[in-house]
C-alpha cells in the first residue's frame, strides 16, 4: 500500500493577500489542494480566521481542502469546518488527550483524518494511530507564523514515518509544512514526503499561477527519481 504515488502541492492561504483571497486562489487553482490554517491564539500564539470565513472560501472554489486546526478542544469544532471542499481535517497529536476518539469523529464527520506532530513531538507518538490515520503532517516550523526557516530535524521524521509505513504496510500520506521550498522538495521526496505544503514560497511570487505550475513540474521529478 505505500507505493509512491503523484506529489500533492497544497498552497497555504494562510500567507494570501486576504484583500483580494479570491483572485489569490484563482491563481492557485492549477495546484491539487487548498491548505486552510486555523489558529485560536492559545495552542499556537496567533490567530487566523473561523469557519465562517471557509465556508465563504469554499463558494468561490472546487478545490479540496486540507483544513489544519491548531487549537485547543478540536473535538468541539470538528463538524463546523466541514464544507462541499473538506477533503481532510487534521489536528494535532499535542492537542488531544483522546486522539483515537477524535480520528473517529473526523471520519464520521464524512472527511479524512489527519494528524500533526511539532518539531519536537517525537514519531513514536504516533504509533498506537498509524493505522487509523490518512495523513501525517509533519511539521517542519513550530506552527502559529509563516516565513519560517525551515528546520532540518524534519527529514529523519519524515524518514521514520515512511519506513513505518512500508513495515506497517499502510497507505497513509505524508505531508510536510512550514518553509518548504524547491530548495528542499527533492530531499523530502527522497525522505518520503508525498504532500507538499507552501504558503509564502506560492503566494508571494512575482507570477503565482506560472510559479505554482513551476513548482508542480519540478516536484513531478523530484518524486519520480
Amino acid at each position: 500500500m505505500s507505493e509512491r504515488t503523484a506529489p500533492i502541492i497544497s498552497p497555504s492561504i494562510l500567507a494570501a493577500d486576504f484583500s483580494r483571497l479570491g483572485e489569490q486562489i484563482a491563481a492557485v487553482s492549477n495546484a491539487d489542494w487548498i491548505h486552510v490554517d486555523i489558529m485560536d491564539g492559545h495552542f499556537v500564539p496567533n490567530i487566523s480566521y473561523g469557519p465562517d470565513i471557509v465556508r465563504q472560501i469554499s463558494e468561490i472554489t472546487d478545490m479540496p481542502f486540507d483544513v489544519h486546526l491548531m487549537i485547543e478542544n478540536p473535538e468541539r469544532y470538528i463538524e463546523k469546518f466541514i464544507t462541499k471542499n473538506t477533503e481532510y481535517i487534521c489536528v494535532h497529536e499535542e492537542a488531544s488527550v483522546h486522539l483515537n476518539r477524535l480520528i473517529d469523529q473526523i471520519k464520521s464527520s464524512g472527511a479524512r483524518a489527519g494528524v500533526a506532530i511539532n518539531p519536537s513531538t517525537p514519531v513514536v507518538m504516533l504509533d498506537e494511530v498509524l493505522r487509523d490515520v490518512d495523513m501525517v503532517l509533519v511539521m517542519a516550523v513550530n506552527p502559529g507564523f509563516g516565513g519560517q526557516k525551515f528546520l532540518d530535524l524534519s527529514y529523519n521524521k519524515i524518514k521514520a514515518l515512511d519506513e513505518k509505513r512500508k513495515h506497517m504496510d499502510l497507505g497513509f500520506k505524508i505531508a510536510v509544512d512550514g518553509g518548504v521550498t524547491l530548495d528542499n522538495a527533492e530531499k523530502l521526496a527522497a525522505s518520503g514526503s508525498d504532500i507538499f505544503v507552501m504558503g509564502t514560497y506560492i503566494f508571494k511570487a512575482e507570477d503565482v499561477r506560472a510559479h505554482t505550475e513551476h513548482v508542480k513540474k519540478q516536484l513531478v521529478k523530484y518524486k519520480q527519481c
